[in-house]
């Protein structure tokens, strides 16, 4: 579901990118595909540098349908940022690349806390990460983090993934599984 970003993906990656419904909302905006070559260069050489992680999501057969990053890696923790193509939109594969990559965040990386802005006006996204069961909005009890992402009006949202809040998702989640089994 995710893999390491490589400049061989980017032209696949790049006709999603553009796509009207994607384009606004994500962060790392290119204009050519020649820009889109040099920030994927750029995020490959800072994730070596330890400032962000960044993944392309693949579908069922390897096919890269768009990227997950976490952004300014500060005291533990980061802000998401993740586009997925406008066909792949609906299919599951959002959850399942945050799943797989909140994974590698959390028992892999010692990233504590995940932040992720969404802009008020991107009702996709805040539909997204309100069905996360282990996702909280935070606009008032993180009020500084919320204070510095709206420091030029009020535009985004904000949520947060505690690594405690995810691992005990993941472990009621075995249990009703195993619940499951023993009652089938």
């Amino acid at each position: 579901m995710l893999k390491k970003r490589d400049v061989a993906d980017c032209h696949a990656l790049f006709e999603l990118l553009v796509d009207p419904a994607v384009f606004p909302f994500v962060r790392q905006k290119a204009y050519s595909y020649d820009e889109f070559v040099f920030l994927t260069k750029q995020t490959i050489e800072a994730e070596e540098r330890g400032e962000l992680i960044s993944r392309t999501i693949v579908d069922e057969w390897g096919s890269p349908i768009g990227t997950i990053n976490l952004f300014d890696i500060s005291n533990n923790s980061g802000f998401l940022g993740t586009w997925i193509g406008k066909p792949y939109f609906g299919k599951g594969y959002n959850k399942i690349a945050k799943d797989a990559f909140f994974d590698e965040l959390f028992f892999t990386c010692d990233i504590q806390t995940v932040f992720m802005r969404i802009r008020k006006e991107n009702v996709r996204s805040y539909m997204a990460a309100s069905k996360l069961p282990y996702c909280t909005i935070a606009n008032e009890f993180r009020r500084d983090v919320y204070d510095q992402i709206n420091a030029n009006g009020d535009v985004y949202n904000l949520f947060q993934i505690e690594k405690d809040q995810y691992h005990l998702h993941l472990m009621r989640t075995e249990q009703e599984e195993v619940l499951e089994i023993k009652e089938a």
